[in-house]
């Protein structure tokens, strides 16, 4: 290996260089800031667990994902996490024990083993918020709003935001005959949005055509608000009897009319084939979008299962984005981004006065003091410089 080599890092693996970095901490800030302000408390779960609780109710999705390692000490398999949501479930149901409503932000590092997306990396900086014991509507609008707020500190111009329910689809599904390798086959081509798919499986599956083509037709009603008034007519013409369909249709368009009194300028519609951790998620999905990036900003959606298999299950829902892409996306969209702070160019000495002067002045401005004769060429950003005039130190500028 050659010396150029040795320094590479592997393939989807970044670190954040200055000022860059600068940007995603004192974003990270911000966004603490927001959740404290909700009521939400900080919690930074381990970067390695063993893979038993790491995967805990997460689907093959995030098994694919996660980098599996031999723990030295006791031969048990662990898992470097590839998400922190899971982790926060644990917190809650086993840690925290609260019988009440919980609610919990963080800001780590996660490590994939593929990049989710090509505009992305293996190692995100994941930001959230958990919310647990409230199985209301109020809850995932609270989540929901959370989100809207995180992407408008990162400046996202024209959000847009897709709603789902596995509901719809669970509800539609369960009231069929069909068999496990049927239903594989329409969760397959449902994911794809392949409607010639769809309609070759309602030939197929006779018995089953008629709600095979409803969810054909729900596929391709995906959009606007309007959209859910037609998906509630074909469902209660078609299959009237399924209660749980209906109240899906009817807690989507109760949250929606919620977030658009919260967020006026917000964009909504809905996407059916939305069916993403379908066997984690428990009601309602939702992603954001900005029409200067070509993936999701940031999910969430309700999971209300996940604790079960560490003692309770609670009602829960959350959401969470990666920090490093929201500021990468405010870096294209601003050219200040990049910018050092301005400050104040302190003189190279240990003048008592000089020393107190700049002592006084960083407990609200950056001081940059030279740390000798030959660091005068530089002035490091610095708009003002301090001067000795008259045997005071004054402020001069540069």
């Amino acid at each position: 290996m050659s010396v150029s080599e040795r320094w590479l890092l592997p393939d989807g693996v970044d670190e954040l260089l200055p000022p860059e970095a600068w940007a995603v901490e004192k974003m990270r800030r911000s966004m603490l800031d927001t959740y404290a302000r909700y009521g939400y408390e900080l919690v930074s779960p381990p970067l390695i667990e063993y893979i038993e609780s790491l995967l805990t109710g997460t689907g093959n999705d995030l098994d694919l994902q996660t980098f599996k390692i031999t723990d030295q000490l006791t031969g048990r398999m662990m898992g470097v996490r590839a998400d922190i949501t899971p982790q926060v479930a644990r917190i809650d149901t086993h840690l925290l024990k609260s019988k009440g409503i919980s609610r919990l932000c963080y800001v780590d590092t996660v490590l994939h083993t593929r990049p989710a997306h090509r505009l992305t990396n293996r190692s995100p900086l994941q930001v959230g918020c958990e919310l647990f014991g409230e199985s209301g509507q109020s809850a995932d609008v609270e989540i929901i709003s959370l989100m809207l707020n995180t992407l408008e500190l990162a400046g996202v111009k024209q959000i847009h935001i897709d709603l789902a329910h596995v509901g719809i689809y669970r509800g539609l599904v369960e009231s069929t005959k069909m068999n496990n390798e049927v239903e594989t086959k329409l969760f397959d081509a449902l994911s794809r949005k392949s409607l010639p798919d769809l309609d070759a499986l309602a030939v197929e599956a006779k018995d089953d055509a008629v709600v095979i083509r409803l969810i054909r037709d729900i596929a391709n009603l995906s959009g606007g608000v309007q959209a859910l008034d037609q998906i509630r007519a074909k469902v209660e013409k078609l299959v009237p009897s399924l209660p749980s369909v209906i109240s899906a249709i009817d807690e989507l368009q109760s949250i929606t009319k919620q977030i658009q009194q919260r967020f006026s300028g917000v964009e909504i519609g809905f996407d059916f084939c939305e069916l993403r951790g379908y066997n984690y998620h428990t009601g309602i999905l939702f992603s954001a979008f900005s029409t200067s990036y070509g993936h999701a900003l940031a999910k969430g959606g309700r999971y209300d299962n996940v604790g079960k298999d560490f003692g309770e299950s609670r009602p829960a829902t959350g959401f969470s984005a990666d920090l490093k892409s929201l500021v990468r996306l405010l870096e294209n969209n601003s050219s200040d981004i990049h910018k050092a702070p301005s400050g104040i160019l302190a003189p190279a000495g240990s003048d008592d006065a000089l020393l107190i002067k700049i002592a006084e002045l960083r407990k609200t401005e950056r001081v940059v003091q030279q740390l000798s004769a030959q660091d005068e060429h530089e002035t490091y950003n610095c708009q003002k410089r301090l001067v000795l005039e008259n045997e005071q130190w004054q402020l001069k500028e540069i």
